[in-house]
């Protein structure tokens, strides 16, 4: 008896693996300051809360159309089309089960075994996987530091085939929280509509730019507009990572496609959810605000502390919630490596980060501040002692 080799092929997720682990030691009542998790850690807006008990209330409970309630989908439009300057309908949106359903669906929909896909690294840990499993091959276009990690045209340029079908952007960035400039999105979505590629935008973190505001590759014209599957989800704007709710936007034949295979995988996403997120997407947004706002105030405070570390140097990031900062100043002894960092950390500091060989990034160390502000002091001063001890 053997498991299926493509699913033998794939990792656990590391993120989530690492967090498990930090509860489990919590549990046993080691204090452990855990900046693994990308997950807010602000409430869900009441608004939303109070949707989602007013759907039960009212029964509904049922299965929905695949794609998601029409009305959740023309509130999306909506929001395209006043917040990103991309104009949809609704029937080229599908509401998944969560953003990673969305990506799975997309990359699904796309990719036939040969097809390669580039993948700006650092990257987000699920994008390769996915790719494989969709029997393409992830090919890594990698940043640099000093263009604060954000994926430069002549990158996607020196990776290109004839078996490339499409290009992975997300911006803001994770790990990196970079955000790409509009000039430098022009250039890549020409390379995009002449050599007919297709590009997959993770804006989930759109919400979260803390200079000036997320430029949508399909707001760049209608050329590009027709190649590009937008992903985005409930979970970091609402602080609704547990619902799953998540949606793409694309072309019609890509969305239908997508359609298709969800109604055979997962058939609609949940019916309550969709009612909580149609409540967050058309109610007040002083939430997100606030939310966003303190997390600017927590960057800088990383930011600040990271930098004042001996052998630690960190990019300012401009979205997102993480920090992604080079430790190779503080490589000696039995530390040779980020993966041998980020254990002797937790073994003998008590602070759990993700290394960033896990994100393609050797070298470096994924900081997530989706915590509190006393968190990440106490996070900071045990990190800063066991660097000067070690």
């Amino acid at each position: 008896m053997s498991l299926s080799l493509k699913i033998s092929s794939i990792a656990e997720s590391p993120t989530l693996g690492l967090n498990a682990k930090v509860k489990e030691l919590a549990s046993s009542g080691v204090d452990v300051t855990n900046f693994t998790v990308g997950e807010p850690d602000f409430d869900t807006p009441d608004n939303v809360k109070r949707a989602a008990i007013d759907a039960i209330k009212a029964g509904f409970t049922k299965y929905t159309p695949v794609s998601g309630i029409p009305e959740l989908r023309k509130a999306i439009a909506a929001k395209l089309k006043a917040e990103n300057g991309a104009d949809y309908s609704p029937d080229q949106i599908i509401v998944s089960c969560g953003g990673k359903h969305s990506l799975y669906n997309a990359f699904q929909a796309l990719c036939n075994p040969g097809d390669e896909v580039i993948i700006p690294a650092p990257y987000w840990v699920t994008y390769p996987e996915q790719v494989k499993m969709a029997d393409a091959k992830p090919v890594f276009a990698r940043t640099k530091e000093r263009n604060g990690f954000r994926l430069l045209a002549k990158d996607i340029e020196e990776k290109l085939t004839k078996s490339t079908k499409a290009v992975v952007l997300n911006s803001p960035n994770n790990p990196t929280g970079a955000v790409y400039e509009k000039s430098e999105l022009k250039k890549i979505a020409s390379i995009a509509v002449d050599n007919d590629l297709y590009v997959i935008s993770d804006e989930v973190y759109e919400c979260l730019v803390f200079e000036g505001r997320n430029t949508s590759i399909a707001s760049l014209g209608e050329d590009i507009k027709a190649r590009t599957v937008i992903v985005n989800a409930a979970s970091k704007t609402y602080s609704m990572t547990g619902w799953r709710i998540g949606w793409a936007a694309g072309p019609p034949d890509v969305v239908k496609a997508m359609s298709n295979l969800q109604s055979h995988m997962t058939s609609n996403p949940n019916s309550i959810a969709q009612k909580a997120y149609l409540a967050g997407l058309t109610g007040s947004q002083e939430s997100v605000k606030r939310m966003a706002a303190e997390f600017r105030k927590r960057r800088d405070l990383v930011v600040k502390r990271l930098n004042g570390i001996t052998g630690v140097c960190c990019a300012r990031p401009q979205g997102a919630f993480y920090a992604f900062p080079n430790v190779t100043g503080c490589f000696r002894g039995s530390i040779r490596n980020s993966m041998e960092f980020s254990m002797n950390l937790l073994e003998k500091a008590r602070v759990a980060v993700v290394p960033g060989v896990d994100f393609g990034a050797e070298g470096h160390v994924r900081i997530s501040y989706a915590c509190s502000m006393e968190t990440i002091e106490k996070g900071m001063d045990r990190l800063e002692d066991f660097v000067r001890k070690f």
